[in-house]
């Protein structure tokens, strides 16, 4: 069973966390502080991190931030308090891989980390495969390689799935509900921005310019398209 990192310092949200994924078969590390999250993180790698925004020593931001800057896709779910949407949009722009709000049952936070578990796994497949050339811009599927102008490029698993996702749709638009039950693995979810900032990010690495797209374009109120 994966291994799950939790970093929340409410004592008693920690321990029912703990109790909980660990009844669940997860094997559990827990830190009450940023400091120790992060060193955690970094030493044990973990399959996954429970990350809590508000934390002593050093914030889930933080956090998030350092480990995306070092090259890190561990999948990073962030726990916010009910209200602080700008700690939603921060995290999600920091490399988030999903938010939940306080307060939240035990098994919507299950679901989450199930979502996130299968769609980051290693040995899950894109459907489409094969290797594409749009330009300068390169993508192989099969291997998960992407370069540009010749230059390899680092892109997450997600966006890798977001990629795989459009040019099987080449063409159509795609709008964000069909991107977050497709690529995040939701039905529903009322947070859609989230598809919006993972879009903005792989544009500044896939586009000539990103301001201006020729790949990712918006299709406006309806949602994407991909005209690579």
């Amino acid at each position: 069973m994966a291994k799950v990192l939790i970093v929340e310092d409410d004592q008693a949200m920690a321990v029912a966390l703990r109790d909980g994924f660990s009844y669940e078969g997860f094997q559990v590390e827990l830190a009450t502080d940023g400091e120790d999250g992060l060193r955690l993180a970094r030493d044990i790698q973990p399959d996954l991190m429970i990350l809590d925004v508000m934390l002593p020593k050093m914030t889930g931001l933080e956090i998030c931030k350092l480990l995306r800057g070092e090259g890190s896709n561990l999948p990073i779910i962030m726990l916010t308090a009910r209200g602080q949407e700008i700690d939603k949009v921060l995290g999600l722009k920091l490399g988030a891989d999903d938010y939940v709000t306080k307060p939240f049952s035990f098994m919507e936070l299950r679901a989450r980390v199930d979502a996130v578990l299968r769609r980051s796994s290693p040995s899950a497949k894109v459907r489409n495969g094969g290797e594409h050339e749009f330009g300068t811009f390169m993508v192989d599927l099969d291997h998960h390689i992407a370069s540009k102008d010749g230059v390899e490029l680092t892109l997450t698993p997600r966006e890798f799935r977001l990629l795989d996702h459009f040019i099987q749709h080449r063409g159509e638009v795609v709008t964000r509900e069909q991107l977050l039950d497709d690529v995040w693995g939701y039905d529903t979810i009322p947070f859609t921005r989230t598809v919006d900032t993972h879009i903005a990010k792989l544009r500044k690495k896939i586009e000539d310019n990103p301001a201006d797209p020729h790949l990712i374009v918006t299709v406006h109120r309806l949602g994407y398209k991909f005209v690579g």
